[in-house]
């Protein structure tokens, strides 16, 4: 009686050894970390682009509204707007899009001024917004165009774990150069 116990218990084991149902679940093992990674990559790298754009929006609002004249009916309509306004409209892009205009940074690229005044006469800067003014507009332009940039860095971290892009800062930088209108 216990041989044919103990044969009935062979036979179970060899049949369990010799189908393949528990290798589903080695293979899910190993491959569903690996596609919960891509998958998270795709989420992360798309909230970069999505930052990276609102960056770059909030930058363009910010050289339209320096381009743009403060007064039109004003006897000298000619007037650009200060330094904090156009800062301002750069934070209220960026709060509009629900990124967080305080950590914006200060990033002042180099330019070819088109009058004589030095760099330091044409650009300033408000809450780390730098606005340069009479810039010679790149790519150069025959004859050479004039207008305003507004600039500015914001940091995005990266949170990727079991990676080496896990709590990696990248520094978007926004630099929006416009035509002047007056």
């Amino acid at each position: 009686m216990t041989r044919g116990i103990a044969m009935k218990k062979f036979f179970r084991w060899t049949k369990v050894v010799r189908e393949t149902s528990g290798s589903q679940i080695a293979e899910a093992a190993l491959v569903l970390p690996l596609a919960f990674m891509i998958l998270l990559g795709i989420y992360w790298f798309g909230r970069a682009f999505n930052t990276y754009a609102t960056i770059i929006d909030a930058a363009r609002e910010g050289a339209r509204s320096a381009v743009s004249a403060s007064c039109a009916t004003c006897a000298s309509p000619n007037n650009p707007p200060t330094p904090a306004s156009v800062a301002t409209v750069v934070t209220q892009t960026m709060q509009a899009s629900s990124v967080d205009p305080s950590q914006i940074q200060l990033y002042a690229p180099p330019f070819v001024f088109c009058n004589s005044l030095t760099q330091g006469q044409n650009c300033s800067s408000s809450s780390n917004v730098t606005v340069c003014n009479s810039i010679q507009l790149t790519p150069v332009s025959s004859p050479p165009a004039c207008g305003v940039s507004v600039s500015f860095q914001y940091p995005y971290q990266f949170w990727l774990p079991f990676t080496s892009l896990n709590n990696q800062q990248l520094i978007l930088t926004a630099d929006v150069q416009m035509r002047g209108e007056y």
